[in-house]
């Protein structure tokens, strides 16, 4: 076989194979990916305040200027009559009636007699007069002051009579209904295209008004379904726009997080914001949603992934949001203001401090950029709501109470946080103790392996409370045969050298899923258990393999008896403590512990993990290696460096008291 035969060949035989099953798979998979960035924007329109932005802002009380732009009315809608005046010309109407009294059959009817309490009533709505509906059903007008009542006809006449006029009930229901049948709740109408206010215009009442009527009639509207339908429709394909952004931010820059898991993880805590955010602006008064902790958006994205992420899930979920707010443009910049403050100041969260100088940074934020932006925008203080910053505060106050939200979140998707990884990097647990206690030798090397691991994730800027973690927990599989390992036999016989190399190197590689199955018992956390199988990556046992080799021969070794079963490094991290597990313990077999020696195996160690393809799926970079070759041979220097001698005393100084 020729050579570039051979080398297209290899190429080919690496690449996936794509059947008609996994084809289907990667469908449906994109297909659920789709349908939870539409879900998003389906519930963004179902919560999206139904009625318009200039109509939602009939909170300005009569008597201050108009501070937004020009508003025009779109459609035609009838002007409204205050409450009080419906009131009053309702009262006015039932007045002007005549209430309606009929003649008993059977009474005396020279005199009109009425009960006492029908007089004082009639006498309290002030009536001057009543219409009496005779047997015959013919009706006329009476003067109140010429119908008696049982006392005062007595007094008149010397007779005792009973009252003769009862109140006509129906008649007078009927006539009451025919007259509010025909008030009229509006006082005129609205044209489409005509001014309602301009920008700086005083609020009057007779404006006022106009604007209550033009909110009642976006209400109507909607309730018909036209709003829905149209201005709720625009919404809705304009979110679809915006959330688009996002899966192409996600496909190209961050492939690894367009996945299922992390979509949920965004869909959820960007709907959880939309929905709070939207039911207030619907149901309360408008500035209540300036309340709600949109930072919390960046500061879980952050935690759980990175900080690029955070702030643009942040500007997508302030667009969606500013588009249902009474001032898109103010909300919008404000709040991506403070949400990049957020992610900014927050560089981990391992202590609660931490969360409260960043709330404490985005209140300072808030307070700054809104009444500047307000000002920009409007041009006077005399509309700025100073109450608005009771809001800021009850914000910066639940951006504190993400820790919790932290720990929810982390459960609901078995993700793992820096509080979660400060508590696993505590080597007084009860795991670390037993590891200490069973297999001191590899309880060292982890702790020195976590030590120069962690610098060099400092130094490409990697997570470096994860590599320690990782490499704390990376060995915990050779507690169940600790005598197999070097590092634990403490100068005794190596029970390996009595079996094959095959069986030798099966042992040895048991550590690693040995160390799976004790993290699962211990319910380590999947991204630790990652550092576990993955810390030797497909390597081979060298010094077993070797062995083998010089015994029989290359061509008589399988390789895949002495190899490790993977996988190799996925991330940076676990690339970082494959790196500093070998290197460190080889740095243990050195004769001669000198800068040239040191840098000889540093430089050979990770050349041969390179050169077998180790870090292949990785992020590293080649200015990273090279920064990790240079921080590998500067910690481990420093970790052992020669002591000066300590000069001895003259024996008979040494006897002195």
């Amino acid at each position: 076989m020729k050579i570039h035969e051979w080398t297209t060949f290899t190429y080919l035989k690496d690449l996936p194979v794509f059947t008609a099953s996994s084809t289907r798979q990667r469908f449906f998979a994109a297909l659920v990916k789709s349908l939870i960035l539409v879900a998003v924007a389906l519930i963004a329109w179902l919560v999206y305040p139904r009625f318009s932005r200039d109509a939602s802002s009939l909170l300005i009380e009569a008597g201050k200027p108009w501070p937004y732009e020009k508003l025009t009315a779109q459609f035609d809608f009838p002007i409204y009559k205050t409450d009080a005046r419906l009131a009053q010309e309702k009262e006015d109407l039932l007045a002007s009636l005549t209430p309606c009294f009929k003649h008993i059959d059977g009474r005396d009817a020279r005199y009109l007699i009425l009960s006492v309490e029908d007089w004082e009533q009639l006498q309290k709505e002030e009536y001057t007069s009543i219409s009496v509906i005779s047997p015959d059903h013919t009706a006329r007008t009476v003067l109140l002051r010429n119908v008696y009542t049982p006392k005062t006809a007595y007094l008149a006449t010397g007779e005792e009579m009973l009252p003769n006029l009862i109140e006509d009930t129906l008649t007078n229901s009927k006539l009451r209904k025919t007259v509010l049948a025909n008030l009229s709740e509006t006082q005129g109408m609205v044209q489409a295209g005509e001014k309602i206010i301009d920008r700086g215009d005083i609020v009057t009442p007779a404006t006022h008004q106009i604007l209550v009527s033009l909110m009642r009639a976006e209400t109507e509207r909607d309730s018909s379904g036209y709003i829905t339908g149209m201005s709720g429709l625009y919404y809705f394909i304009l979110v679809l726009f915006v959330m688009g952004f996002l899966a192409v931010y996600l496909i190209i820059f961050r492939p690894r997080l367009w996945a299922i898991k992390s979509l949920t993880f965004f869909a959820l805590l960007m709907s959880l914001m939309i929905i709070t955010t939207s039911l207030l602006i619907r149901f309360t008064d408008h500035q209540w949603f300036w309340g709600v902790p949109l930072a919390w958006v960046p500061i879980l994205t952050r935690v759980f992934y990175d900080s690029r992420t955070a702030f643009f899930l942040h500007l997508t979920n302030c667009i969606i949001i500013a588009l249902a707010t009474p001032q898109p443009f103010l909300y919008f910049f404000v709040q991506a203001c403070a949400g990049g403050i957020a992610v900014a100041t927050l560089w981990d969260v391992s202590q609660r401090a931490q969360l409260a100088r960043t709330a404490g940074m985005a209140l300072l934020t808030y307070a700054v950029t809104y009444p500047v932006l307000f000002l920009y925008s409007f041009g006077t203080f005399e509309t700025i709501d100073w109450y608005i910053y009771l809001y800021f505060i009850i914000n910066a106050v639940l951006i504190i109470c993400a820790y919790g939200v932290i720990y929810l979140f982390e459960k609901m998707f078995r993700l793992v946080s820096s509080i979660t990884l400060v508590e696993l990097t505590d080597i007084n647990s009860q795991l670390m103790h037993e590891f200490a206690e069973t297999a001191p030798g590899s309880f060292q090397h982890s702790l020195q392996v976590s030590n120069i691991a962690s610098s060099a994730a400092r130094a490409i800027e990697a997570n470096a409370l994860l590599v320690r973690a990782g490499s704390l927990y990376h060995d915990i599989g050779k507690m169940a045969a600790p005598l197999n390992y070097t590092e634990n036999q403490a100068g005794g016989d190596n029970p390996l050298m009595s079996l094959s190399n095959q069986e030798a190197a099966r042992q040895v590689i048991t550590h690693v899923t040995e160390g799976e199955r004790i993290a699962r018992k211990h319910r380590l956390p999947e991204v630790l258990i990652q550092f576990i199988r993955s810390h030797h990556g497909t390597s081979l046992t060298r010094y077993f393999y070797n062995s083998e080799v010089r015994r029989v021969g290359a061509e008589n070794v399988n390789p895949a008896d002495f190899a490790y079963p993977g996988p190799r490094p996925q991330t940076k991290e676990a690339a970082i403590v494959m790196m500093a597990d070998a290197i460190e313990a080889r740095s243990r077999s050195l004769d001669q512990f000198t800068p040239e020696t040191v840098s000889q195996m540093v430089d050979n160690m990770i050349d041969l993990q390179m050169q077998s393809g180790q870090f292949a799926d990785t992020q590293l970079s080649f200015r990273d290696v090279e920064t990790l070759r240079r921080v590998f041979k500067e910690r481990l220097m420093l970790i052992y460096h020669h002591r000066i001698q300590y000069p001895e005393l003259p024996k008979n100084e040494n006897t002195k008291s």
